[in-house]
């Protein structure tokens, strides 16, 4: 029986493509990294993170002491992000059934914080994040651990490859949802549990 739904932050929850466009350029013309327009996510979604780091001329071992940079530029530009459609509602009546609600995610605490309380959004239960992206199975493991759940209990939803993979390391139940980061190309091979194109069907699924 479920007792946790457990959501990833950016792309799932938060529209947050602005904000990310815009701490990266500034990061890019700092380091020489190329810089990206909102056009260039679509073509992005479809490729690998090494494939992404190499079109932007990123090599992936700065990622660590890149990522703390990224996200106080993040912050700073935290009233670019929005929620997406349907998502307040579809928080609110997950909460009214009975459910708990938390997010594990590779953003920083204080900027998704900065978010919730921006939107009003109280019923999320607790925050847990990583400055790893790789490390999320980690998270979930703790998570598990903490709030002495079993894997069957908990069903996590996300919009990315890495989101499903760490799942499956911790053998939890995923939902891939649509309208985020990764296309259904690039996470197909990975085999969600399920899959969502609206909130209301994240919904459906965990009835």
């Amino acid at each position: 029986m479920i007792k946790y739904v457990v959501f990833d932050f950016d792309g799932t929850l938060a529209d947050s493509k602005q904000a990310i466009i815009s701490s990266w350029n500034q990061l890019a013309i700092e380091n020489n990294f190329r810089q990206i327009e909102l056009k260039d996510l679509e073509t992005l979604k479809h490729l690998s993170i090494t494939e992404r780091g190499e079109k932007m001329n990123f090599p992936m071992h700065k990622l660590p002491f890149v990522l703390p940079k990224f996200y106080k530029l993040f912050r700073k530009s935290i009233h670019e992000v929005e929620l997406f459609p349907g998502i307040q509602q579809m928080l609110q009546e997950l909460e009214n059934k009975g459910y708990k609600i938390a997010i594990i995610s590779s953003n920083a605490k204080e900027n998704i914080e900065a978010f919730l309380a921006k939107n009003n959004i109280t019923n999320v239960s607790s925050i847990h994040c990583s400055s790893s992206i790789f490390g999320k199975d980690k998270l979930i493991n703790k998570f598990l651990k903490r709030n002495k759940l079993t894997p069957s209990e908990i069903i996590y939803v996300g919009d990315e490859k890495r989101d499903i993979v760490a799942c499956k390391k911790a053998n939890v139940k995923v939902i891939w949802v649509s309208w985020g980061y990764d296309s259904h190309e690039a996470v197909e091979k990975e085999e969600p549990d399920f899959l969502a194109y609206t909130p209301e069907e994240i919904l459906q699924l965990i009835d």
